[in-house]
């Protein structure tokens, strides 16, 4: 039987893990790739600057595999909270 106690932590937890997700999101996306694009031009992997690869690509790819990381988090915390799907 939930509680509304167990629903709000659930739900406080959820909210945390889309902060923290959306937060490196945005770093690498804003502040990587527009705000520090010109000092992470310097650097290169292969053959690119990392400053054009984060402008270009690098939000997308870290989008992606962001999303991978809540879905795994999302599955572990429904189990502690038994509320997965069946």
């Amino acid at each position: 039987m939930e509680t509304k106690q167990n629903f709000a932590a659930y739900w406080r937890m959820n909210l945390t893990y889309v902060v923290i997700l959306l937060s490196i999101w945005f770093l690498v996306s804003y502040v990587c790739g527009i705000l520090l694009a010109d000092v992470l031009s310097h650097i290169y992997i292969g053959g690119f600057r990392l400053g054009f690869w984060f402008a270009n690509q690098g939000s997308e790819v870290i989008f992606v595999i962001l999303i991978f990381v809540y879905v795994n988090l999302m599955n572990k915390l429904d189990k502690r909270f038994d509320v997965e799907e069946k």
